[in-house]
């Protein structure tokens, strides 16, 4: 395109200028631009006078292939923007019981809180897990078969479970979740059996697996068929007469 009017506004002790300019399809098309550090074309409505804006809010800027955009609202976006974050700022404010200029702080205890919490409940599920296992193992008559669930487990907690007895020659079942909604399983054992019972028991339990060597695990949409489940694993691993 080529220029046909220039005109330059000083804005912010920078150089606006502003082109008007037609390009390859005949369309009269604004470009406006600092001098020197970028060129955007002009897609807002025109105004003769900037005061018919009332005002302008400079928002925040962000580095994008080298050049900075630079964020703004204006005329009546400016009281619109106003009136959200004043409602964000009373709602934050009683749900976190503080004034407006404590809120980062009060969210940044709570984030390292959470994280802490976190931890613990991670360290915990680990030291459950172990004493589910020990507890297996060390009953009189030692049941070759393991099923276990935890509705706040994790999959740390099904591999503890499984790595701990599948060694021992138990089958092991380890599921997680709440009783009446999804969740997931875990079935590790002889990697013969578990390839056979592996796709039955996500079938049952209402899911889908996968897995390889003595492993197969998934997601599953309902987990009211656990006992539906042992059943055809006790059934599979019973020793045949």
């Amino acid at each position: 395109c080529y220029s046909r009017r220039t005109s330059v506004v000083t804005f912010m002790a920078f150089s606006l200028q502003l082109y008007l300019c037609i390009d390859e399809v005949d369309c009269w098309r604004y470009i406006s631009g600092f001098a020197g550090i970028d060129s955007n074309m002009c897609c807002g409505t025109h105004l003769s006078n900037l005061s018919h804006l009332q005002s302008i809010k400079l928002l925040h800027t962000e580095n994008k292939r080298g050049h900075v955009q630079l964020f703004y609202v204006a005329g009546q976006r400016v009281l619109e923007y106003l009136n959200r974050s004043v409602g964000i700022e009373r709602n934050l404010s009683k749900l976190l019981s503080c004034g407006p200029e404590d809120h980062v702080e009060c969210v940044e205890r709570l984030q390292k809180a959470q994280k802490t919490s976190a931890k613990a409940t991670r360290t915990h599920l680990r030291e459950i897990a172990q004493l589910l296992v020990f507890q297996h193992l060390h009953t009189e008559s030692r049941d070759p078969v393991a099923c276990i669930h935890r509705d706040d487990g994790d999959i740390e907690f099904m591999n503890i479970v499984a790595n701990e007895l599948t060694p021992q020659g138990i089958v092991c079942l380890v599921t997680i979740g709440p009783e009446k909604g999804t969740g997931q399983f875990l079935l590790a054992g002889p990697e013969d059996l578990v390839f056979s019972l592996g796709p039955k028991v996500a079938k049952v339990l209402d899911g889908k697996g996968g897995g390889r060597k003595g492993r197969y695990q998934g997601k599953v949409n309902s987990l009211c068929g656990k006992a539906q489940a042992e059943s055809l694993i006790r059934e599979a691993v019973a020793p045949k007469t």
